[in-house]
């Protein structure tokens, strides 16, 4: 029986495919990569931006036309937008054989071989429980990094996000599971770990003392993750800015395995758009955040979020926001156009954008996002740097070995100079000394 699996979205749901990769590993299918060849197919979907929604319906809709023409035997839908939309999922799309929600994958195995029988499943438990020890996964990033998913859920509520209306409150890993997890990674040859979570910021804030206090959190996993003989990066994913105090930043740079790549997801740089995000920080706090990290870190690379078209934002409160991202000048940022969300705060605020503002908009930050992304990588030229090598891939022609710096800026040698070595899964150094294209720079490998 061959099984396809379409993971859509984010990292985090890339995790949960894999877990499910792993739960079905021994029930003896055969995965494939092709619909043509696949007898189930697993959806797993998101639903986090407009595009990100119509993008998963579509996709479980093209599998909803295999099933109808007696090539697919099941089809299977899980993820943010099965959690948030069951009723819909089931009732407008009738070749959908099961449904699971985002705390229900272990059950996969089970509505598979119902939906084989013919019976429909809907798995759905509490949005909120807690998260127990990981299952075995099968990891699909390669054989260099792996993700770590370390908490599910949120308490932010910011005002636009539907996230955690499908991924329930905060509830973390316990710290040993954790390196146990790495350690297992570790063994199997992987040598980055990228530490991720819906909010990675707010990892152990459901445990606290008699006072109240928190007694273990993202810092103190962090260390421990460090320990592990055989990783030789830890990078993070996300996280929320005020997290990153003095004594946060001082501590990091004091463990050499922390890649200096820090996400800290911005959404506005106005103030007042800010607070109809109910987001808990001004653009002056963010500054004072990201200057912290580049005061104890060489050329960080600071990568964030940014939300154009948020109801009520003026052309004004706009070119705030435009003069603030020049300002701190980011290695990269993810520019989205505000999405409506039924059930969420802002789908009920005055002042919704058309569309033709909110691409406008997007389009002026895109093209300060790829001047600023080029002058952070330019900065590397002539400077030797150390290169996590992950795949062989074709540049203009001529084949390539191509990996990430710590800062995660793309680099790559001719395969051809490379003494027909497998450099995959290696660590090499060399001096960058041109652009291969916009965002690859080119090495000089010093063999």
């Amino acid at each position: 029986m061959n099984l396809l699996f379409i993971s859509l979205g984010c990292d985090k749901n890339l995790v949960d495919t894999e877990k499910m990769l792993g739960i079905l590993g021994g029930e003896g299918y055969s995965f494939v990569d092709d619909e043509s060849d696949a007898d189930v197919i697993v959806v797993n979907t998101c639903c986090f931006i407009g595009d990100a929604k119509e993008e998963s319906v579509n996709t479980i809709l093209e599998m909803a036309e295999l099933k109808k023409s007696g090539r697919l035997k099941a089809l299977i839908v899980t993820g943010c937008l099965a959690e948030r939309y069951k009723n819909e999922i089931t009732e407008e799309i009738p070749e959908v054989d099961a449904v699971l929600g985002t705390t229900s994958y272990e059950e996969i195995a089970g509505a598979i071989r119902e939906a084989l029988k013919g019976e429909k499943t809907l798995v759905f438990k509490d949005i909120d429980a807690p998260v127990g020890k990981e299952t075995k996964r099968l990891v699909t990033t390669g054989g260099h990094y792996a993700f770590l998913k370390i908490a599910e859920g949120c308490d932010k509520r910011c005002t636009y996000c539907i996230i955690p209306y499908a991924r329930g409150r905060v509830r973390s890993r316990k710290k040993e599971d954790v390196v146990e997890e790495v350690r297992t990674l570790a063994e199997h040859g992987y040598q980055e770990v990228v530490l991720t979570g819906i909010h990675l910021s707010s990892y152990g804030l459901e445990w606290k003392d008699e006072n109240g206090k928190q007694t273990e959190g993202l810092l103190d996993l962090i260390r421990a993750v460090h320990g592990v003989e055989g990783i030789k990066r830890i990078r993070l994913g996300s996280l929320e800015p005020r997290i990153v105090t003095e004594e946060f930043a001082k501590e990091l740079a004091c463990l050499p395995k922390i890649c200096p790549h820090f996400h800290l997801s911005l959404q506005s740089g106005c103030n007042e758009t800010l607070k109809r995000m109910n987001r808990h920080y001004t653009a002056e706090e963010y500054y004072e955040k990201v200057q912290i990290l580049r005061k104890y870190f060489e050329h960080p690379a600071i990568t964030t979020d940014v939300i154009v078209g948020f109801p009520g934002e003026t052309a004004e409160e706009f070119a705030v926001t435009k003069t603030f991202l020049e300002k701190v000048h980011f290695f990269e940022m993810h520019i989205f156009k505000y999405s409506r969300r039924k059930g969420t705060v802002a789908d009920k605020l005055p002042g919704q954008l058309t569309d033709a503002q909110k691409t406008e908009r997007s389009g002026q930050l895109l093209a300060l996002e790829k001047e600023q992304s080029r002058e952070f990588r330019a900065h590397y030229l002539g400077q030797e740097v150390e290169v996590l090598i992950e795949e062989q891939k074709e540049i203009g022609g001529k084949v390539y070995w191509l990996g990430h710096t710590d800062t995660y800026v793309k680099a790559a040698f001719a395969a051809d100079s490379a003494e027909c070595m497998d450099y995959s899964n290696r660590l090499v150094h060399g001096r960058a000394v041109s652009f291969l294209s916009d965002e690859v720079l080119e090495i000089a490998l010093n063999f």
